[in-house]
């Protein structure tokens, strides 16, 4: 079986992920720390390229490595139009609308630029995989209730799509003949409903839908935030603010930490137990939810994210849920091995790339 390698890069908003792996084996990875006072010189994210891509390229001549023995480089997908589930290869189309950040300013937007850059150079492929902006909401899923909005996609689709093919295989199915209910539990909540190998429905993980979150308030009344909004309190900015950033368990106990909040639990504090169990309360309806659409047919359940490390946060969820079907816990996230075995699938001819 021919060996391929594959370098991963992963921009963070204060980091940058390196990592090179030869088909799945993990040969070293590295997260390499950018200080405040290192980005403070640059105004927009993608004034950050050359800076991030002169230290990636030091890093890998510091560890030998040979470029021209690569076959291939992938970067983190950033803000795109929405798009299917794959390994899409990079193109000027896509360089173009991550560098204009037509859609909002991230740093993964750099993942897809500085992979291209060195790829380029090196005349082999770039991939990116799963994008935040995966696309692949039934018409049903997109109706709102008011014809000016609609439901739109937006997950933790790298790490949720790679966890419900783990389970799958685990489960001795292929992901593709599976339904799946996964719940990646970070700073932000993302429930996805997969069905034949397709997130078919999901809440807006990041702006105003589901369960709360450390950071995020979730799905609010909406008359009430309506009045909010209006009061004459609080600017644009400061409502998007409490609703992005400090919202959740950040708005009602001043921690984003579910580790601090469980030692106030265990110190006796009666309130954060309740907005704790508040949240598992939320997670748990949003999955029951979700099991509604699949008609209950529901081969698993997966929890996953940062917080599935919690174990006492984790069984408040199972306890209410453990009803529906098998529960199967991931904790972690699996970014930069998702990323290589995207590519992966495409070298290895087991899945087509996608063009943008």
């Amino acid at each position: 079986m021919k060996v391929y390698k594959i370098l991963v890069i992963n921009p963070g908003s204060t980091s940058t992920k390196v990592a090179l792996f030869a088909n799945k084996n993990l040969l070293f990875e590295k997260k390499i720390q950018h200080s405040t006072e290192e980005l403070s010189v640059f105004s927009k994210i993608n004034d950050q390229f050359e800076f991030r891509r002169k230290i990636i390229l030091n890093f890998l001549k510091e560890k030998n490595i040979n470029l021209s023995s690569l076959d291939a480089i992938v970067g983190r997908g950033g803000l795109l139009r929405p798009i299917p589930s794959g390994t899409y290869r990079v193109n000027k189309q896509m360089i173009e609308d991550l560098k204009n950040s037509k859609r909002g300013e991230h740093a993964s937007n750099l993942g897809g630029i500085l992979a291209y850059s060195i790829a380029e150079e090196l005349s082999i492929p770039a991939y990116i995989v799963d994008p935040v902006v995966t696309d692949e909401m039934e018409p049903i899923a997109r109706i709102s209730g008011m014809p000016e909005i609609s439901r739109i996609s937006v997950l933790h689709a790298l790490n949720q799509k790679t966890i419900a093919r783990k389970a799958a295989d685990d489960l001795g199915k292929k992901y593709e003949k599976t339904n799946l209910i996964v719940a990646h539990l970070g700073g932000g909540i993302s429930v996805g409903i997969h069905s034949q190998g397709k997130v078919i429905d999901v809440n807006n993980a990041l702006n105003g839908e589901g369960p709360f979150a450390p950071e995020r308030s979730g799905g609010l009344p909406v008359g009430a935030l309506v009045d909010l909004c209006f009061s004459g309190k609080f600017s644009r900015e400061e409502i998007m603010k409490k609703i992005v950033g400090k919202g959740g368990l950040v708005a009602y106990l001043n921690t984003n930490d579910i580790r601090e909040v469980l030692k106030r639990i265990e110190q006796g504090d009666q309130y954060a137990k309740l907005i704790l169990e508040a949240m598992a309360y939320q997670v748990a309806k949003e999955i029951g939810a979700g099991a509604t659409v699949l008609k209950g047919q529901v081969d698993a359940i997966i929890l996953t994210g940062g917080i599935a490390y919690n174990s006492e946060f984790i069984e408040l969820i199972k306890d209410r849920i453990s009803f529906l079907s098998l529960v199967m816990v991931y904790p972690g996230e699996e970014e930069m091995t998702a990323l290589c075995e995207g590519a992966l699938r495409v070298l290895r001819g087991e899945e087509v790339e996608k063009i943008y």
